[in-house]
């Protein structure tokens, strides 16, 4: 399938194409709400699109809502100013604003509410290696997310995009086992927001259960931290308990839920939405 493109319209970064089947408003920019909102809706229904999500501040909202869209979720503090960050939605079919598997995500997010008044046994030991991931990497890396993710929104299979972004605004993490890299995760960094988000986690089937991603996430967080981020979030599968969970325990809130939203894996997926100041 061809893969969704990045561009920008109204002087917003949006992501669109066919395997999400939708557009993406990843950074508003200096955008004019009203004509972005407007924009977005044209190109949807030129390109048959069945939903937009726009990450947008607060601020621009009543501009989406008088243009249909909804919102879906929310991330306090994400702006420098200190504005919140909205998503915003506007379906162009009914099926896709139905969520069937409303009663499992739900089921998923008490699982991890509850993780919160647990006291985390980590079976991660000292065992394993975190590191920060160079260029040299990239092609044992791309190995590693082709094997775990069958589709992805982004092509993080691809040795030449997870150099390119190590150059300009994503940092990448690996666990390895002796010389092995078994499990990744990266911070993708707006540095003039001062926010990141921290996602791509991937680890090989046969190392699951061992509290990799809570090992990363937690190295994160404090190499996040030191370079001066306010905020962290994530964007993660709302079918995944394990995901879920890590986040939950690791402090994170829950910020809502964006319906039928990303391609990954085959399908498109609910994705759940979770976010924690790092001051």
């Amino acid at each position: 399938m061809q893969r969704d493109l990045i561009e920008t319209c109204c002087g917003a970064t949006i992501q669109h194409g066919p395997q999400s089947n939708r557009i993406y408003v990843m950074h508003a920019g200096a955008s004019e709400p009203g004509m972005l909102a407007v924009q977005l809706a044209e190109l949807a229904l030129r390109k048959r699109y069945t939903k937009i999500i726009a990450k947008i501040p607060e601020a621009a909202a009543a501009s989406f809502f008088e243009q249909g869209y909804c919102r879906e979720a929310e991330i306090p503090e994400f702006y420098r100013n200190g504005d919140t960050a909205l998503f915003m939605a506007r379906f162009f079919d009914d099926s896709r604003a139905c969520m069937a598997d409303a009663s499992a995500i739900a089921r998923v997010l008490e699982l991890s509410q509850q993780a919160l008044a647990e006291c985390r046994q980590d079976q991660a030991s000292g065992a394993w290696q975190v590191c920060q991931c160079g260029p040299a990497d990239a092609k044992e890396m791309s190995g590693i997310y082709r094997k775990v993710f069958p589709s992805y929104p982004f092509p993080i299979d691809q040795p030449e995009y997870l150099q390119e972004t190590m150059l300009s605004h994503i940092e990448y993490f690996g666990v390895r086992d002796q010389d092995r890299l078994v499990a990744l995760a990266s911070s993708e960094m707006d540095r003039e927001n001062r926010n990141v988000e921290m996602t791509d986690f991937a680890t090989l089937p046969e190392r699951r259960g061992r509290s990799l991603s809570h090992l990363l996430l937690m190295t994160m967080e404090r190499e996040m931290r030191q370079e001066g981020f306010v905020t962290a979030y994530t964007i993660a599968r709302s079918l995944s308990p394990g995901i879920n969970r890590t986040f939950a325990r690791a402090g994170y809130l829950f910020g809502g839920t964006l319906i039928n939203n990303t391609g990954i894996s085959g399908g498109i997926e609910s994705m759940n939405v979770w976010h924690k100041p790092l001051g």
